[in-house]
């Protein structure tokens, strides 16, 4: 953004501040109604669950009464997060990297040997990293961490059948990714043609479409898939990658609270979707697109799994039963006959 000229850097901010910024959070906030967040006898697993918005999402569930599971990459991090929370429900942590497929694998052993079940996944760990790294299985971290390792867990807890049957899964996106159309050859971009920014909005449309895969592939279930995004909140991750961009809107950034606030009502609420892509934002479902660009793109939701699938290592993912493998291209077939 520091290189776009000085009219399109003004036109951005005063189209979108007024709306993704707290201004705009405590504007709509007058026209909601209070909801209660009985979320007893639920469980939640949280990614990113030890700060920032996940961690505000898991003090607000188990206020409401939820136990959640906390998975983040720090164990200190996940202790003093426990010892902070106050609520009727408690909050258990698990250790994981969730960038690395291993440690996906690893977490879905001990939750499935304690025969857990989840009533509402929250995939909220992300970040931006404004210089490439490569994980040491060898991926760009933004994309495995973002992307991939979204979709690697939500597929195993689907397999495994350890999401409970009116299981709610909720992917926190970006506003981000309004600027990015899906493309798919890109999401896992390295060497010179990287760019921070734009693995970051890749990877967010992805989730938005991903989550719209799901939607449509369990639609004769009683499970519920939501994309949402949070608004601009000032979060440890926006502060190390966007140190400009807080400085300038800190006083009107959105706290964490705020940012996790349509989280937990979609997971209170779980209210009926209008389209199979769209993407919840301030309690409203809403449009993926708002630039004509990006609805351009010949990748579809079939090509972004194939995608994905090719970069899950062999035998990382327990491999399904041939029943669940029927019964998963019975659900692709449904899919590309919708689409067609």
């Amino acid at each position: 953004m520091a290189n776009a000229p000085l009219k399109k850097i003004i036109t951005f901010y005063c189209r979108f501040t007024p709306s993704y910024s707290a201004i705009g959070f405590y504007a709509r906030r007058l026209f909601w109604r209070r909801t209660g967040t009985d979320f007893a006898g639920q469980t939640w697993l949280v990614t990113g669950g030890s700060e920032g918005i996940g961690g505000s999402a898991a003090r607000q569930a188990v206020a409401g009464g939820a136990t959640v599971i906390s998975v983040a990459r720090d164990l200190g991090k996940l202790k003093a997060f426990a010892a902070s929370v106050k609520g009727s429900g408690k909050v258990l942590f698990e250790v994981a990297d969730l960038s690395l497929q291993e440690d996906i694998r690893s977490l879905l052993t001990r939750l499935e040997e304690r025969k857990v079940r989840i009533d509402v996944l929250v995939n909220n760990v992300g970040i931006q990293k404004r210089d490439q790294i490569l994980t040491k299985e060898g991926l760009e971290t933004s994309f495995s961490t973002n992307i991939l390792g979204h979709y690697h867990l939500t597929r195993e807890l689907l397999a495994r059948k350890m999401l409970s049957e009116n299981a709610a899964v909720i992917e926190v996106s970006s506003g981000g990714m309004y600027n990015h159309a899906l493309a798919v050859k890109d999401l896992n971009i390295t060497g010179s043609g990287y760019l921070g920014v734009r693995a970051y909005g890749l990877a967010k449309r992805a989730q938005v479409v991903l989550t719209g895969y799901w939607r449509q592939k369990y639609a004769a279930t009683g499970k519920s898939f939501y994309a949402m995004h949070p608004g601009w909140v000032d979060t440890a991750s926006v502060g190390r990658s966007m140190p400009r961009f807080r400085a300038m809107l800190k006083s009107v950034l959105r706290d964490h609270s705020q940012g996790a606030d349509t989280i937990v009502w979609l997971a209170a609420k779980r209210p009926k979707q209008a389209g199979g892509e769209s993407i919840w934002f301030d309690r409203k479902e809403r449009s993926v697109h708002i630039f004509p660009h990006t609805p351009k793109t010949s990748d579809t939701a079939a090509d972004l799994i194939a995608t994905l699938d090719s970069f899950l290592q062999p035998g990382l993912g327990r491999a399904m039963s041939a029943e669940r493998d029927a019964d998963s291209r019975q659900g692709d077939a449904k899919l590309r006959a919708a689409t067609a």
